[in-house]
């Protein structure tokens, strides 16, 4: 004679007491990976990062430089969403260096401030920009705020490296070179302080790209003006498929 009754019963109970008590294995799914990954980075858009360069006309106050560019920042965060503006602006006396990391709109509008001000005025201050190298959906920031420095003295080498090396040499040394100086001023720049300051040239100059590079670049015709890129940028992709050259037409039952 079998007595299974009463301990099926109290393994029934057993087992729905486990299960009430058991941790349960959150499941979750990679678009909820994604947000998540986001929100730790507190990131709201993806981030982009370009690399810009230009001459300045001469005679132009160099404070007058970064505080045009605090201006755009300003109007472009009042009439577009996006992430804010963080990067360096490195002002050489003939020429500048640009990093600047955003969202893809907010790079595109301070793209179109230059380009409206280079159309509208003979002599704005700033001339021959060219895009180095534009990076998208960058992991992390470089800088954690935006910051102008004033190279003072022309930083200078004996050996001008443009003259012997070609286009890509140089740029691969131009983006190790301010990878290098973004460490140093993440390292020593404490967030909310006014920057590195005005004697970088003094504190670690081998740090700083010789302005001769800048200038190349400047004159380069194989890199991009802003111009090309904005009408690159606003140029309609058209994907032609396969059933639309295939004659005669198919059809569908």
């Amino acid at each position: 004679m079998s007595f299974s009754g009463p301990s099926q019963k109290n393994n029934r109970r057993s087992f729905a007491f486990e299960s009430l008590i058991m941790p349960q294995i959150p499941r979750t799914n990679y678009l909820h990976f994604q947000e998540e990954k986001q929100r730790l980075q507190m990131k709201k858009f993806l981030l982009h990062r370009m690399f810009l360069v230009a001459k300045i006309t001469p005679n132009t106050e160099k404070k007058a430089i970064a505080e045009y560019y605090e201006q755009v920042f300003q109007s472009i965060l009042k009439r577009h969403l996006g992430e804010a503006v963080t990067g360096l602006l490195l002002i050489y006396p003939t020429s500048m260096v640009h990093i600047l990391e955003s969202s893809s709109d907010t790079l595109y509008q301070i793209l179109l401030d230059y380009l409206n001000h280079k159309k509208n005025e003979t002599d704005f201050f700033i001339q021959e920009m060219k895009i180095i190298v534009v990076s998208h959906n960058i992991p992390t920031r470089l800088f954690m705020q935006w910051h102008a420095s004033v190279i003072k003295g022309s930083v200078m080498y004996l050996d001008d490296v443009t003259q012997s090396q070609s286009l890509e040499e140089v740029t691969t040394e131009f983006l190790t070179q301010i990878h290098k100086l973004a460490l140093h001023l993440f390292k020593t720049v404490k967030v909310g302080t006014k920057g590195p300051g005005d004697n970088l040239h003094q504190l670690i100059p081998e740090l700083l790209l010789p302005e001769q590079t800048v200038k190349y670049f400047c004159r380069s015709e194989e890199l991009m003006d802003p111009e090309t890129f904005i009408n690159m940028y606003n140029k309609p992709i058209h994907v032609t498929l396969d059933s639309e050259v295939v004659w005669p037409t198919p059809s569908r039952f």
